[in-house]
C-alpha cells in the first residue's frame, strides 16, 4: 500500500521561510519522479515543481522559481521543498505526488502526471 505524508507546513509571515518534507513508502522511491503541487481555496490545483528520480533535474513554476528548491533523499525516502521569500500568494495547501516514470514530462505541472497523493499540508503566509 503506496503512503504519501506530507509535513512541514504552518503559518509564517511574508518573507519568511518553510521547509515541507514527504516521505513515500510502500513503493521504490526512486523509481518515481516526484512532484509538488499547491492548491489555494477556489482555485485549481497547480504545479510547483517536478524532480526527476536521481533529482539531478528538477522544473519550477516560473511563479516561485528562485525562491523555492525541490530535492529528494532517495536514502530515506523523502521529498523536500524548501520555500523562501514568502509571499501572501503562496497560501495553499500543499501535496507530494508520485509518478512512475522516467523524467519529468512536458506536463509535469499537470496532475494527472501523477498516480500517487498525499493529503496535503497548509501553508499560510500572512502579511
Amino acid at each position: 500500500q503506496v503512503q504519501v505524508v506530507e509535513s512541514g507546513g504552518g503559518l509564517v509571515q511574508v518573507g519568511g521561510s518553510l521547509r515541507l518534507s514527504c516521505t513515500v513508502s510502500g513503493l521504490t522511491f526512486d523509481d518515481y519522479v516526484m512532484g509538488w503541487f499547491r492548491q489555494a481555496p477556489g482555485k485549481e490545483r497547480e504545479g510547483v515543481s517536478c524532480i526527476s528520480r536521481s533529482g539531478a533535474t528538477i522544473y519550477y513554476a516560473n511563479s516561485v522559481n528562485g525562491r523555492f528548491t525541490a530535492s529528494r533523499d532517495n536514502t530515506k525516502n523523502t521529498l523536500y521543498l524548501q520555500m523562501n521569500s514568502l509571499k501572501p500568494e503562496d497560501t495553499a495547501m500543499y501535496y507530494c505526488a508520485a509518478g512512475l516514470r522516467s523524467v519529468c514530462p512536458d506536463s509535469w505541472s499537470a496532475p494527472g502526471t501523477f498516480g500517487s497523493w498525499g493529503q496535503g499540508t497548509q501553508v499560510t503566509v500572512s502579511s
